[in-house]
């Protein structure tokens, strides 16, 4: 693996859409205390569900530090690969690399800066130094090379394409402070369209309600297919979701896509809101320089955090009525697909949901 002095874009590489053919995809195992309560083990066990959910699709590869590796293998099923990754947490979609292809079926790896979603202005937790190298580990393993971007803050949760030179983010997380202040809107378009080989970028202003990775565009929108997008809603008004998810809908339905498409726009309703328990966040250890779990606070659920893989749709369940609208508007969305939920609160409470925790590696 050898990391390349060049650029997607020169080179003739772009991000596919995530509905196109995977190879396989990547998961961290979580167990940092002071953010899965209980170390982490009734997360561990939602974790084994949503890779042997996936691993019925594509190849699994579950990443464990050294502590954790014995114990992932013998809760995982065999199908799945675990290997050793060190990390500071269990969000690949975020400190992963992000995967371009060209036509020639060559796959490299593009390895974004990774900051804990903040860096020291409002980061989630410090150090972030072994997540800044999960990228590299990967494409490692991979046998991928990759392009490194020292001085540009990116998470893969913070963007999504539909592989034919669009993309849709926030502008609530991709000029956040804490990110690439340096840098005007223009130049962060600049490397996007560089490094992802895009002609179009369409802002999104506000990602979902109380969403601490600063807004991620794949808790509030996701590419079903090139021109058509699923969009989280509520239908009520006092709920300050229905604000940001109208503003969105207003956005998404003035704008037309790289191809000059209308966007076909398809709402699937988020459920009731989610708060913590007392239970739940006693079960939390308390650090300095962590963002803590208190009793009473709202969760950024949505069904739109799903992952597609190949014939499949992983997506989560709350235990709430709206899970079966949603199941069945995704099967509307991907007739060719098994739509298979998760019972997937314990992600939730670690401040994601199953996109967040899963990075799939396009087929070249």
């Amino acid at each position: 693996m050898k990391t390349i002095d060049s650029s997607p874009k020169k080179d003739g590489f772009r991000m596919p859409g995530e509905f196109e053919k995977h190879t396989g995809c990547y998961i961290l195992w979580p167990e940092r205390p002071d953010n899965w309560r209980f170390g982490g083990k009734p997360a561990q066990k939602v974790f084994v569900d949503v890779a042997s959910a996936i691993s019925k699709f594509e190849q699994v590869t579950v990443g464990a530090s050294p502590e954790q590796y014995v114990n992932a293998r013998y809760m995982l099923p065999d199908e799945v690969r675990v290997v050793e990754i060190d990390s500071d947490d269990s969000w690949v979609r975020d400190c992963g690399p992000t995967f371009v292809k060209n036509d020639n079926g060559e796959l490299r790896g593009v390895d974004w800066s990774f900051n804990a979603w903040g860096g020291l202005v409002d980061g989630l937790y410090f150090p972030w130094d072994k997540d800044d190298q999960v990228a590299q580990k990967i494409c490692e393993l991979e046998n991928r090379d990759r392009y490194r971007l020292a001085d540009f803050v990116l998470e893969g949760g913070s963007i999504h394409v539909d592989g034919e030179g669009t993309l849709i983010t926030t502008e609530e997380c991709l000029l956040s402070e804490g990110r690439n202040s340096q840098l005007s809107k223009e130049q962060i378009e600049q490397v996007l369209k560089e490094y992802l080989n895009l002609e179009k970028i369409i802002w999104l202003k506000r990602g979902i309600y109380l969403d601490e990775t600063n807004g991620h565009v794949d808790n509030i929108l996701n590419y079903v297919r090139p021109g058509v997008v699923a969009l989280a809603w509520t239908d009520d008004q006092n709920d300050p979701q229905y604000e940001i998810s109208k503003e969105c809908l207003d956005i998404l339905e003035n704008e037309t896509d790289a191809k000059g498409r209308k966007l076909e726009i398809h709402k699937i309703h988020v459920p009731k809101p989610i708060l913590i328990t007392k239970e739940e966040s006693e079960g939390v250890d308390a650090v300095d320089g962590t963002l803590p779990r208190m009793e009473g606070d709202r969760l950024a659920a949505s069904y739109i955090n799903y992952y597609t893989a190949n014939g499949g749709v992983i997506f989560p369940l709350f235990g709430d009525p709206k899970d079966e609208e949603a199941k069945q508007k995704l099967a509307e969305l991907y007739p060719e697909r098994e739509i298979v939920g998760v019972p997937a609160r314990e992600i939730l409470l670690g401040g994601g949901n199953i996109h967040c925790i899963t990075q799939q590696v396009p087929k070249a």
